[in-house]
């Protein structure tokens, strides 16, 4: 029983770890590094350098007029801008609508090669020092490209990741609320590891790097945006977060659309993880490695695995020697386990309860973990991917 027990005690110290005990332990080592860190100088001129936003759209007309509308509008001086759009493969009217504004460089193919694909071929056409890459159903604040590039003053920062936020629709669906839960503590996480080193990955849906960083990921890639961040960290930089910096975009419409999302992410964090094995190093990139460790591995390998495994070791305990401890243990994860399922059969009642939520969508999530290695497993992930139906868009004011 020594081994069942040993088992059990470190599955429940690692998913405690993972999910809440780097953050406690995040909060106190920025604390510490600031009792022994001086404040920058704050300069005196604002740090406005000529930046290109490149936005890859495909097959999005229901959405392009307002991101067009919104990149036109953004506070920055506009002989400074320059805006690429890319609608490679569509075959509604995103590219029609988009050959409306001659201000907008565009690029087109007829065939469909993927985001990555797209991104790096519009890459050839960036000629400014600083490049932000955004998703093309994502609205940005007025003042992001602003709150973006100011960080280049620091020549150590390599790149720059901004906040996602979900928008709420009203509906109270148990997608758009554990997603909306998910990115808040994602970005709670993304403000500690940038202030006590580097963001360990940035999202898709708006990131910038310094141009002669870029390094194209691979045309097979599914992560670009965390890949493409990681590979500027590996060369000594760190990516900066900037929380002032954000794309606002919908909800998946319901669980099934964000399934696609989570299983496809999943897949691609097991690819992500191969091409960048040597950040598992820690005599070679100490603090990166801490981190990536930290935040994101654990998440991907240990955790789904350990959570069964908990389970199953805490009945063996149970049996074994019948304590209180073990038995309150158990008898707390299958409440938790029971609040998951009642939230899965509640998910299109129109009675919601909120608090079934967080654990629903944490199964979710770690469920999500096992199909998409698989997928990973089978080589079945393609980066031609069907996009998730996303629920009406809500255009807050910016």
């Amino acid at each position: 029983m020594f081994i069942v027990e040993l088992l059990f005690f470190i599955g429940v110290a690692t998913i405690f770890y993972s999910y809440a005990g780097y953050g406690i332990l995040m909060v106190f080592l920025v604390q510490l590094k600031k009792l022994f860190s001086k404040k920058a100088p704050a300069g005196s001129e604002p740090f406005l350098p000529p930046v290109t936003l490149v936005v890859a759209a495909y097959n999005e007309e229901a959405f392009i007029l307002k991101k067009i509308e919104n990149s036109l509008a953004l506070n920055y001086p506009s002989a400074s801008f320059r805006l690429i759009f890319i609608s490679d493969g569509s075959n509604d009217r995103t590219a029609e609508i988009i050959r409306r504004y001659p201000s907008i460089m565009h690029l087109h193919l007829d065939e469909r090669n993927g985001k990555v694909a797209a991104m790096h071929r519009a890459m050839g056409f960036v000629e400014t020092p600083y490049v932000i890459f955004s998703d093309a159903n994502t609205l940005l604040n007025a003042e992001s490209i602003r709150n973006i590039v100011r960080h280049y003053s620091n020549d150590r920062v390599g790149g720059v990741a901004g906040e996602k936020k979900i928008m709420p629709s009203g509906t109270g669906a148990v997608a758009e609320a554990g997603e909306g839960l998910y990115w808040k503590y994602e970005s709670f996480l993304k403000k500690l590891d940038s202030d006590l080193y580097t963001v360990v990955g940035a999202a898709g849906e708006l990131f910038s790097v310094r141009t002669d960083l870029y390094e194209n990921p691979g045309k097979d890639i599914i992560l670009d945006d965390f890949v493409i961040s990681l590979r500027i960290c590996q060369k000594g930089y760190r990516v900066a977060y900037e929380p002032h910096a954000y794309a606002m975009e919908s909800s998946s419409s319901s669980i099934t659309e964000e399934s696609k999302r989570k299983v496809r992410i999943s897949a691609g964090g097991f690819q992500s993880m191969v091409l960048l094995a040597p950040l598992l190093n820690v005599f070679r990139y100490p603090v990166l490695s801490f981190q990536y460790i930290s935040h994101r591995v654990l998440r991907w390998t240990l955790c789904p695995l350990f959570l069964p495994l908990v389970f199953v070791t805490n009945i063996l305990l149970v049996f074994a020697h019948g304590g209180l401890f073990y038995q309150l243990f158990l008898a707390g994860q299958l409440l938790f386990y029971a609040a998951a399922l009642a939230g899965g059969l509640m998910q299109n009642s129109p009675r919601k309860i909120s608090l079934l939520h967080l654990p629903y969508y944490f199964f979710f999530i770690n469920y999500s973990i096992y199909l998409g290695f698989f997928r990973f497993l089978k080589g079945k992930q393609s980066v031609l991917w069907e996009k998730a139906a996303r629920s009406e868009h809500i255009d807050p004011s910016i």
